[in-house]
């Protein structure tokens, strides 16, 4: 477990939520911190230590001090890391928007998960939620699966299936019967139908794992967005452009990494 902190309020949240997560895979955890001069990281890493040692007394902890950017840091440390941790804003002193910041730029180029320290509430219950689009990566499914169990909470599925258009039509004398509505009920059947067999398999390799799904056509992102308010975690997954990942056009990753009201946590897929 790979955790950012910078002595920032944002980032000893981050180092907690990082360390309850170490513990809670049985894993030690791998505190970073990037400053221009080495010599400069030793109170705050110093002080990381020890409220790991109060929080999570039994944690192995190590330490590095990296010289350079924060984001090249973690991404770095990310390859030896089965989950890397940072907070929303103020690492490598870039305060503001989440989404264009050193959290992207590790996503950008992180070789595994991430998870990126959102919402007001505590960790504790309530469901993993999964954003499951029409190309969703079996990776990031497989992952949301072994997060819901590692908690022993429940997975909830929200698929958001592309909007295909429709040519209108002449009305019909019967419009419950006439072939727009049949098209749009063997569309929206074959949508319902997606993530029942494209989740199968995982359910199999999964059995303990209660899962419950929902298909919405409409407002993708604001459904997800409210999905947040009761949910542990959220797991999305961001597909590689040009070589690096990122949010394609309309996607919901952005809304989430700006509002979600749970921690967000971003797979790499494809």
């Amino acid at each position: 477990m790979v955790v950012g902190v910078d002595g920032s309020l944002v980032s000893v949240r981050a180092l907690d939520h990082a360390a309850d997560e170490a513990a809670r895979r049985g894993c030690p955890l791998r505190v970073v911190y990037a400053v221009p001069d080495r010599d400069e990281a030793a109170p705050v890493l110093a002080s990381s230590v020890s409220r790991v040692a109060d929080r999570r007394p039994a944690l192995a902890v190590e330490t590095v001090a990296a010289e350079g950017g924060a984001a090249r840091a973690l991404a770095d440390a990310s390859g030896s890391a089965a989950l890397t941790v940072v907070g929303t804003r103020g690492l490598g002193g870039l305060g503001g928007l989440l989404f264009g910041s050193v959290s992207l730029r590790v996503a950008a180029h992180a070789h595994g998960p991430l998870l990126v320290v959102r919402g007001d509430h505590a960790d504790g219950g309530g469901d993993v939620l999964l954003h499951l689009p029409d190309d969703a990566d079996a990776a990031v499914a497989d992952y949301a699966f072994a997060e819901a169990r590692r908690r022993g909470a429940r997975l909830r599925v929200l698929h958001t299936p592309a909007h295909r258009h429709v040519l209108p039509e002449l009305p019909s004398l019967v419009p419950a019967t006439s072939p727009g509505q049949e098209r749009l009920a063997r569309r929206e059947r074959a949508d319902e139908a997606v993530p029942r067999f494209g989740l199968a398999a995982l359910r199999d390799l999964h059995p303990q794992v209660e899962v419950v799904t929902d298909t919405v056509r409409t407002g993708p992102a604001h459904a997800l967005l409210e999905a947040t308010r009761d949910a542990a975690v959220v797991v999305i997954g961001v597909r590689r452009t040009d070589g690096r990942p990122g949010p394609r056009p309309g996607a919901v990753g952005p809304t989430l990494l700006h509002r979600s009201h749970c921690p967000v946590v971003v797979v790499p897929a494809g």
